[in-house]
């Protein structure tokens, strides 16, 4: 199965939950996913973890954005947070949910291979 590679690139706490969904989805497959949290997109891993529409979707019987962000590492999704993001969040690495890794786009590209699906959320 082709790798997945899903850019989210906006503070859009749906477009992240659409992308750790689809992330999800293609890991339970079997396949390789990597999620790139771009600037702004990387402040939605500020604990604690919540997205504005949480409340709906719980009473919908779907998971919150922090299960979300948990159950995609429990699959191997590799989420990687850009290091310049985290400047403009004034993030550092301890303030990561465990298991969120540091990256730049660079990198990214670069462990993007030609078979792979890029996405951008």
């Amino acid at each position: 199965m082709r790798p997945l590679r899903i850019v989210v690139a906006t503070a859009d706490a749906e477009r992240l939950r659409g992308a750790l969904v689809l992330a999800a989805a293609q890991a339970a497959l079997g396949a390789e996913v990597a999620l790139f949290l771009q600037l702004d997109a990387v402040a939605l891993l500020r604990a604690p973890i919540a997205g504005p529409r949480d409340d709906a979707h719980w009473a919908a019987g779907l998971p919150g954005l922090a299960t979300l962000v948990g159950e995609a590492l429990g699959l191997g999704v590799a989420i990687i947070a850009c290091q310049s993001g985290m400047a403009l969040a004034e993030l550092t690495t301890e303030m990561l949910p465990v298991g969120v890794e540091i990256g730049g786009p660079v990198g990214f590209l670069q462990q993007t291979g030609d078979n792979a699906r890029l996405l951008f959320a």
